[in-house]
């Protein structure tokens, strides 16, 4: 069972016409390749995830692992859902696909139980042989994922190593390091991705880094080697895009960022999402002239 941490980025699914778009997508891969990132993560979040049919999500894995398949380059693949058997199917594919761990997040709407989640984390672990990191996000999720949830799935399934730690909370995190110190946690919020390294998170799973994998990956190697002030003052220097990554929600601002700077042909995203403000669109522009952009 690999553990996957480090410099990992949250990727967006680029569309085209209304169809994913396989180039784009692959090509977007190759360039986290070749700026230093540790771990790819496709169909979370970020990748808009919730309005891709079950053939398109497992798509997306597919074409994530034959990119990386060559390099050090590991794939955790999103692999969750509001039901159990869904997320399942999911593990099983991501791992005959070849990805090297699954993420898997909390079931949304449906408002589980900790004990039903308990149980929905053990269904997903016992289906699989690879690595599964938890994924805590209440804020779009509308369940919390607490502390002795956590601690207890951790202890009992040898293959859950790790969470995503998405609630923006400090205090969250120093609860669940001083509990477990050996539990892989990743900043799951860009904008606190240094002080999470600090209190001893093992990476980050960035959204940023779709468009500055090479900074992303530096702070977190930074961190990695005990260069604090490094570290720091990278974080600092993402700050203003960090921010304006989420002027909206995610991943409205960073797909309309990877647009205006060339990274995708067209700017397409599946309803209920639709493009920017113009004034949120202007904020973004304006952020990215304080960057030099890595090309495709």
């Amino acid at each position: 069972m690999q553990t996957v941490c480090g410099a990992m980025t949250a990727l967006i699914t680029p569309f085209k016409n209304g169809k994913l778009d396989e180039e784009s997508y692959a090509k977007l891969i190759q360039r986290q390749i070749a700026n230093g990132i540790d771990a790819v993560v496709p169909v979370g979040t970020t990748g808009e995830s919730t309005t891709l049919s079950m053939d398109e999500h497992k798509r997306c894995i597919e074409i994530a692992a034959q990119v990386c398949k060559d390099s050090d380059v590991k794939v955790l693949a999103g692999a969750g859902a509001n039901a159990t058997a869904e997320a399942v199917e999911l593990a099983q594919h991501a791992q005959a696909s070849g990805a090297d761990a699954i993420l898997s997040v909390s079931p949304y709407y449906n408002k589980p139980s900790q004990k039903g989640l308990i149980e929905h984390y053990k269904a997903i672990a016992n289906s699989v042989e690879i690595g599964v990191m938890l994924y805590n996000v209440p804020g779009r999720t509308g369940v919390d994922i607490i502390p002795d949830t956590v601690c207890s799935l951790f202890d009992e399934m040898p293959n859950i190593f790790g969470i995503k730690e998405a609630t923006g909370s400090m205090e969250r995190s120093v609860d669940l390091l001083a509990r477990r110190d050996e539990l892989c946690l990743v900043s799951g919020e860009d904008s606190i991705n240094y002080p999470l390294m600090a209190n001893g998170a093992n990476g980050v799973i960035s959204v940023t880094a779709n468009i500055l994998p090479n900074m992303i990956s530096a702070l977190v190697d930074e961190a990695i080697a005990g260069n604090w002030k490094a570290s720091k003052k990278i974080n600092d220097e993402l700050y203003p895009i960090n921010k304006a990554m989420f002027c909206e929600s995610n991943p409205i601002p960073i797909k309309a960022a990877m647009y205006l700077a060339g990274l995708i042909d067209t700017l397409e995203y599946r309803l209920p999402l639709v493009a920017p403000s113009s004034e949120n669109m202007k904020r973004i522009e304006l952020s990215l002239e304080k960057y030099d952009i890595p090309s495709l």
